[in-house]
């Protein structure tokens, strides 16, 4: 199932084109306080550089620790802890797409909050891809998530998510023309993000966002970019923390679309699959 928001406000730049911001910065385990004041300070920094949308990387309110996982985690019976974040959203009439790990009812999950101006936070989109041992603490998610701004429709999807090729196609097959992704790869692993990134980017004529942690406790590695539909790079945090920025043009998605044709000629029903019995080759 993929559920869709209703239309959030219009980007502030022209129609059917929108400016997202990308952050790569470290997130202290535990200090869920500062971890909230620092996002409101980058949703303040997207602001002036026209940015729409501001994503972040994983588990950035809490830290990507299996210490702080175990423990006691924020939740959205009470929402004072994150005031100072909806409050500079409110300010600036940004929309800021921020992960958490999160208290969810029984289950903890790693969330995606949508925070809109004059809307209450939203728990959208919960992790659907978890690694062995996020599996023994947290629950996966049971649904995409896309919502729509000033026309252009972005999905959401967390890390390892963006590994598995049937979820970027799910929310492209469902309108989404951009796919965020908020991560936290640790060292090592490179190749293998740009790679995925990049792929889900072409295979289905979309863009991708990508925010990534950076620091402890796993010296996670960043690599903060946002790639276009022919899977090019177009902005990238050169810094160890920073902004990326980019703008969304869905005319070029519906030109590599027209041109690069995987998208238009992909076949939903490849038929049965048949299988050969043993063959010996001659010896």
């Amino acid at each position: 199932m993929y559920s869709r928001e209703s239309p959030a406000p219009p980007c502030q730049t022209v129609p059917v084109t929108c400016r997202i911001a990308t952050v790569q910065a470290e997130a202290v385990p535990g200090a869920l306080e500062r971890n909230v004041a620092r996002a409101a300070r980058f949703v303040a920094e997207g602001s002036a550089q026209g940015a729409d949308v501001v994503v972040f990387p994983e588990a950035f309110l809490t830290g990507y620790d299996e210490t702080v996982f175990a423990g006691a985690l924020p939740h959205l019976d009470d929402l004072a802890w994150l005031h100072p974040l909806q409050s500079a959203v409110n300010g600036t009439g940004v929309i800021a797409v921020v992960n958490t790990a999160l208290q969810s009812g029984e289950h903890r999950t790693l969330t995606d909050l949508l925070i809109a101006p004059g809307r209450a936070p939203h728990p959208a989109y919960a992790k659907q891809h978890l690694h062995a041992p996020e599996r023994a603490i947290f629950t996966p998610g049971t649904h995409g998530y896309s919502f729509d701004v000033g026309g252009v429709e972005l999905a959401l999807s967390v890390c390892y998510d963006a590994n598995f090729p049937e979820h970027a196609a799910a929310a492209a097959a469902a309108g989404a023309t951009v796919y965020l992704n908020s991560g936290a790869y640790f060292p090592g692993g490179e190749r293998r993000r740009d790679l995925h990134l990049a792929a889900r980017a072409l295979d289905n004529g979309i863009y991708v966002v990508y925010s990534g942690l950076v620091g402890a406790p796993s010296d996670f590695i960043g690599g903060s970019a946002i790639f276009d539909p022919l899977g090019r790079r177009i902005a990238d945090v050169t810094e160890r923390e920073g902004v990326a920025i980019a703008d969304i043009d869905p005319a070029l998605v519906d030109a590599v679309r027209s041109d690069q044709r995987m998208w238009t000629d992909r076949r939903a029903d490849l038929g049965a699959y048949e299988r050969s019995g043993s063959l010996v080759p001659r010896g």
